[in-house]
């Protein structure tokens, strides 16, 4: 008896030799969503949220802040109003991000997003950013410290 010959299956250069496929060099996929990470002042862990590219940052605080009270998250938040909230590249910068900027433009995937402080004056709430916090906080040190840079 005779063995039988066994049939080796074809492989990837086999198949492609019978088809001609061209594919453009600038033909690259079109990024169709993005996952964004922002960590909420005060949370231990960041808030994932999958966006389109075409969205605003103000559609991204939006989407964080209904993410962080859907999950029930620690502390809670005092408001879920998206107008109370900037975002910022990160904790340690001071200038938060328009709120119509396109996400694809910014460069990055991971955020912070803190309050904006509140404070009363005539019954009014005015909300200044952290900048602006940061300005009031240097004008009112003691002049002294000021000289200090130089140790830096």
């Amino acid at each position: 008896m005779e063995p039988a010959e066994l049939r080796r299956p074809k492989t990837l250069p086999d198949l492609l030799s019978e088809r001609t496929i061209s594919i453009a060099a600038d033909a690259r996929p079109k990024l169709t969503k993005l996952l964004l990470n922002v960590t909420i002042q005060g949370s231990l862990g960041a808030v994932q949220v999958v966006m389109s590219p075409e969205n605003t940052v103000g559609d991204l605080i939006i989407a964080a802040v209904r993410q962080y009270s859907k999950e029930c998250r620690r502390p809670i938040l005092p408001s879920t109003d998206a107008s109370l909230f900037d975002l910022h590249y990160s904790q340690f910068s001071l200038e938060s991000l328009g709120r119509e900027e396109k996400l694809m433009a910014l460069g990055s995937r991971n955020f912070f997003l803190c309050t904006k402080k509140a404070t009363s004056k005539d019954g009014e709430n005015n909300t200044t950013s952290c900048s602006k916090e940061a300005e009031k906080v240097t004008k009112s040190l003691i002049p002294w410290l000021k000289f200090m840079d130089f140790l830096f």
